[in-house]
């Protein structure tokens, strides 16, 4: 029986992560010196996240679809989809700078990599340092101009700088070239996929003391040369007690949740699947049209919940200040 699931995050070590998401959490592995990633909703294969919660505890996002199929995702979704959930949602904690970076389109990761591309958003949370990203060239590039920057370490000079603070929204096409700023903590929501083409990593050596490999040629192919794109960079402000919209695009919507009482929410109009991330505070989620034992399910920040499409009356209950990210997906 269907109600809503909360998954087990997947922690990932990296040499450019910090010690700030890593308190969200107590399944932090032994010996991680810290935390640049956590998956809290993934059906990425090597990856997976599993249920915490319920009587399908243990179980993985993966089985789920399987055995529920458009119950669990939506008709449309599963149409399109079929058992691939459509979605990776994550937290990202930067105490470095990242790699300068793309992804590819749908077209080319289908065919070059077997899997989907990756379009993807950022919601930026609090940080105790200045915040920034690269997103997007400042003028027209060209493959010489882009090799001579890589050569001489200015390939940072000809992207975009945007000052961020908590609430900004950054949303990023496949084919963007972009990175991550030092102190940079934000919400992340993807197609499904774990792609990703460096073209610069500031000469950073990993845990086995050699470079860490880039692949130029393939983010030669996929990227886009102009300064013109869908790329952006915006503040959103809350609403308490309603949603703003923070990103509607062919690949997920977002809406952001500022519940102060008690919310209820209407999704018998969304052929979709829905999921929440909190990013503030913590909150009850119940389904009223469950009928399962474990309808209700408590979240706080840094973890996400799916809710089955088949379920459309849901309640928050938030037990002080609580912020949340509503995302689903809908097909035209």
């Amino acid at each position: 029986m269907l109600y809503p699931f909360k998954f087990i995050p997947q922690l990932f070590h990296k040499i450019w992560g910090g010690h700030t998401i890593e308190k969200w959490y107590d399944n932090v592995p032994a010996g991680y010196e810290n935390v640049g990633e956590a998956w809290v909703m993934s059906d990425i294969e090597r990856f997976p996240t599993a249920v915490a919660n319920g009587s399908h505890e243990g179980d993985e996002l993966q089985d789920l679809i399987e055995v529920y199929m458009d119950e669990l995702v939506g008709e449309k979704v599963f149409e399109v989809f079929g058992t691939r959930f459509p979605l990776l949602l994550k937290f990202i904690d930067a105490t470095d700078d990242l790699s300068i970076q793309v992804h590819p389109d749908d077209e080319y990761a289908l065919e070059n990599e077997q899997c989907p591309g990756k379009t993807e958003m950022w919601y930026v949370l609090p940080s105790k340092g200045e915040s920034a990203i690269y997103l997007g060239w400042k003028q027209q590039m060209n493959v010489s101009l882009i090799h001579a920057a890589i050569n001489d370490g200015t390939l940072a000079d000809y992207l975009r700088e945007y000052k961020v603070h908590e609430g900004d929204v950054a949303y990023i096409p496949s084919g963007t070239v972009h990175a991550m700023r030092k102190d940079t903590i934000v919400a992340e929501i993807q197609e499904n996929s774990d792609i990703t083409y460096r073209l610069y990593d500031y000469n950073r050596v990993g845990n086995d003391g050699k470079k860490r490999p880039l692949k130029l040629d393939k983010a030669l192919k996929v990227m886009e040369f102009s300064p013109k794109t869908e790329a952006s960079c915006q503040p959103t402000m809350p609403r308490m007690d309603g949603e703003v919209n923070l990103k509607k695009s062919p690949f997920f919507t977002t809406n952001l949740l500022c519940p102060t009482r008690a919310m209820m929410r209407d999704y018998s109009t969304i052929d979709s699947f829905v999921a929440y991330m909190c990013v503030e505070g913590s909150c009850t989620v119940t389904a009223l049209d469950c009928e399962a034992e474990d309808k209700t399910v408590g979240i706080k920040k840094g973890e996400a919940v799916l809710i089955p499409a088949c379920l459309n009356a849901i309640r928050i209950d938030p037990q002080g200040p609580c912020k949340l990210l509503e995302v689903y997906v809908e097909i035209a």
